[in-house]
């Protein structure tokens, strides 16, 4: 059975595929912070500002590959078309394993994960999207897009720069100094063009 937070119809919101119609599966816990305020100071990744915590979301609940294949389905709104997929926490490296890759693709979809690149990943992902966060060390190396919260103490882009990902991305850091943040990145990708920027245009929209 795998946790789920919430599962949701959206478009993408961030990163290379910014825009395209998405169901989002939003796996319960994260290695890298419990999810509760207490924790937070402790934590190893202190700004998420994400629920990953319990199955209390939006289409949330337990589900095993079946169950899920049906709520994938049920979510996407163009039969004849392939449904594309999110995979995101939380960490969802934590639950993802082979079974559920292959059910998954078996079922016709495309699938993406966005990770925090400290543990193993099952073969055959479509999309591997790793977001490194300070002081975790990584064992993702290689990849289709690196993105980068910026700025993160112990996590300077240059520290990444020679992996093997097919894009890199700076993202602004949300949050009371967001604007200054996104004016610090936009400076770091036209200094250093191998990077490009990406907004949560989710959160400029205001869609889940």
């Amino acid at each position: 059975m795998y946790a789920l937070k919430e599962i949701f119809y959206t478009l993408q919101g961030e990163g290379h595929h910014t825009g395209r119609p998405a169901i989002f599966l939003r796996f319960a816990g994260c290695n890298l912070w419990s999810g509760h305020e207490k924790h937070r100071l402790t934590a190893v990744c202190k700004f998420c500002d994400t629920d990953f915590v319990g199955v209390d979301g939006e289409g949330g609940g337990k589900y095993n590959t079946e169950e899920l294949i049906i709520k994938i389905k049920s979510l996407w709104q163009d039969q004849s078309t392939q449904p594309f997929l999110v995979c995101t926490g939380g960490e969802p490296a934590m639950q993802m394993d082979q079974l559920l890759v292959d059910k998954l693709h078996d079922a016709g979809c495309y699938i993406s994960i966005e990770t925090n690149g400290t543990l193993p990943l099952p073969e055959g992902l479509d999309w591997i999207t790793v977001s490194p966060k300070s002081s975790a060390e990584l064992v993702i190396l290689q990849g289709h897009e690196l993105k980068l919260v910026y700025p993160q103490n112990d996590a300077l882009p240059s520290k990444f720069e020679h992996l093997k990902f097919q894009r890199f991305s700076i993202q602004p850091m949300d949050g009371p100094d967001s604007q200054y943040n996104t004016k610090i990145s936009v400076e770091y990708c036209l200094a250093h063009p191998q990077w490009s920027l990406s907004l949560q245009t989710h959160k400029i929209l205001d869609i889940p």
